[in-house]
């Protein structure tokens, strides 16, 4: 198919581009095979106590070997695009210098079958499996890192971008610098606030070099960013201060810089009163702004949930915790329209955690996961319709798989993976998400 036609799920056309998405570390497993270096999740997970149920990515969906029977699944789903990750030490086993050259082609292989089911592969570059090697570096607090990443996403863009039109950078930021390196509980595990700012600036920096990167490679290509966003709202006015605060870290911090308006003033001014600024903005060289800047094609909404201040969760709460709100995506895609002005957005995940187990005839039942895909695609399609420019909406996950620190123990899958034998199984929620394309497609003149 041409490029604009949905099933290409490159650039949609007039219409409306269905995935699903999955991270490299969570799927593949084969962590030894093909020449693959260590990342920084191989070493964390090693760790006492780092992963709730004491496992790790060795194996996880063994999508390294099992990738024709998930493009299988992803073809019975029907969707326009699949939304994987290069891991960038399966392809460069110390991050830099001689590639590996069977984890180039794993991923020539991996892109052609999507190929040939009329599925558009979506790439995403870093979604958090730093190599090792490079960590011991310095990881992402040293500048190194950030040339690094650059030259890796060009060579990424010149191997596939024949066939991958569309590239994300970064996947959310806030949790590769704030989770990984404040709150200790992502890789690579550490706790200093001071070190987690220049991560930041870093990954965004990284962001932009390499966009351009992906671009001098492949001039056609389309590249953005996919954002984690939370929807913050405060149930008083006493509180609205401490609201602003919160959006203000999760999502200005980021935003903000992205679209050319530099680092917030007042959320700076709250990480000096923390003491993470102690050189001040010494780690922003001139031009990096501008760097970061780089006009991307796309912005990438990863969207779960509220936080709501000062008053209780008002929806049902999934196995994360989280409360099921689907209106603050709609009003998320609908405020980055209205502040930013970006010229795409792209719900890149979706999806929700359930405690969803087959009955005796291996039919695995997870209404809760319908209802949530349903409400939040529709709170998607309704932003479309209010005027915010979104392409596309791709659920997290196609497979239940390690879910970082909380293991194997939390699914958020449209597919269930048994974790002793591997064998997958298509839920209710695959099966409606299969209907809802159809359905939706049909509506659209069968584009």
């Amino acid at each position: 198919m041409e490029s604009g036609q949905t099933r290409d799920g490159a650039r949609g056309g007039g219409g409306f581009v269905w995935g699903a998405a999955t991270s490299a570390f969570q799927v593949e497993g084969g962590a030894r095979e093909g020449g693959r270096g260590p990342s920084i999740w191989d070493t964390f997970a090693t760790r006492p106590g780092a992963i709730e149920d004491g496992t790790d990515g060795q194996v996880a969906c063994d999508h390294y070997h099992r990738f024709p029977e998930d493009v299988a699944l992803l073809t019975e789903l029907g969707v326009d695009a699949y939304r994987l990750s290069v891991s960038w030490p399966r392809v460069l086993p110390t991050g830099v210098g001689a590639t590996s050259a069977a984890g180039l082609d794993f991923y020539d292989r991996l892109v052609d079958a999507l190929c040939a089911a009329g599925i558009a592969p979506w790439v995403t570059l870093y979604h958090w499996d730093l190599p090792e090697a490079l960590q011991q570096a310095g990881g992402w607090a040293a500048r190194a890192t950030v040339d690094a990443f650059a030259d890796y996403a060009a060579l990424v863009a010149r191997r596939l971008g024949d066939r991958v039109t569309c590239f994300i950078t970064q996947n959310e930021p806030w949790c590769a610098a704030i989770l990984g390196h404040l709150e200790g509980v992502h890789a690579p595990g550490h706790q200093d606030g001071a070190e987690a700012l220049v991560v930041a600036h870093h990954l965004l920096l990284g962001h932009g070099l390499a966009t351009q990167a992906v671009r001098r490679e492949r001039p056609g290509a389309r590249v953005g960013l996919s954002h984690l966003y939370l929807h913050v709202e405060a149930a008083g006015p006493q509180l609205e201060a401490a609201a602003r605060e919160l959006d203000g870290v999760f999502n200005r911090f980021y935003l903000d810089p992205l679209h050319g308006r530099g680092y917030p003033e007042d959320v700076l001014a709250h990480y000096e009163g923390q003491g993470f600024l102690p050189n001040g903005l010494a780690h922003v060289r001139p031009g990096d702004l501008e760097l970061i800047a780089t006009p991307a094609d796309f912005l990438g909404v990863n969207y779960y949930t509220r936080a709501r201040l000062g008053g209780p969760a008002e929806g049902p709460l999934t196995e994360m915790g989280w409360e099921v709100y689907p209106d603050g995506l709609r009003q998320a895609l609908l405020r980055i329209h209205r502040d930013y002005g970006p010229p795409s957005l792209v719900v890149t995940e979706s999806g929700a955690a359930f405690a969803d187990a087959p009955d005796p005839d291996g039919v695995v039942h997870d209404a809760a996961r319908v209802r949530y895909l349903e409400a939040h695609s529709a709170a998607a399609l309704a932003a479309r319709a209010a005027g915010a420019p979104v392409e596309g909406y791709f659920v997290w996950s196609l497979l239940d798989n390690f879910e970082w620190a909380f293991g194997y123990t939390k699914r958020f899958g449209l597919v269930r993976v048994d974790f002793e034998t591997r064998a997958r199984t298509l839920k209710d929620s695959g099966r409606w998400y299969r209907d809802a394309i159809a359905a939706h497609r049909a509506a659209e003149g069968g584009r």
